[in-house]
């Protein structure tokens, strides 16, 4: 599966997706200036991104917890959700994420 992020800058590279992996671990694998300073236990929103408008609809709904987590974050968008709480599998082949703002 391929996971398509822009960094800060707006520079987009393409990841290889591991099934099982989360979009956080598959992002600071690939060198990008993710702090994810939680290591995924969704008890921060260091790994705060933006999802591309085409895959809103597309994913499960953010839990209580992590919508709770993203109250904390800067910059927080209806598209907004937390890296660590998105599994990488099949169903997510393509999809478009931006690094949210430190």
């Amino acid at each position: 599966m391929k996971i398509f992020a822009k960094d800060r800058d707006g520079k987009e590279i393409e990841i290889e997706g591991r099934d099982g992996w989360t979009i956080m671990e598959m992002l600071r694998e690939a060198g990008l200036p993710i702090t994810a300073e939680c290591g995924g236990a969704c008890a921060c929103a260091t790994c705060h991104v933006y999802i591309d408008p085409e895959w809103v609809e597309k994913l499960t709904p953010a839990s209580d917890m992590e919508v709770d987590m993203l109250d904390m974050a800067l910059a927080v968008e209806p598209n907004s959700r937390l890296s660590c709480q998105l599994t990488c599998s099949e169903e997510l082949d393509g999809i478009k994420v931006t690094l949210a703002p430190e």
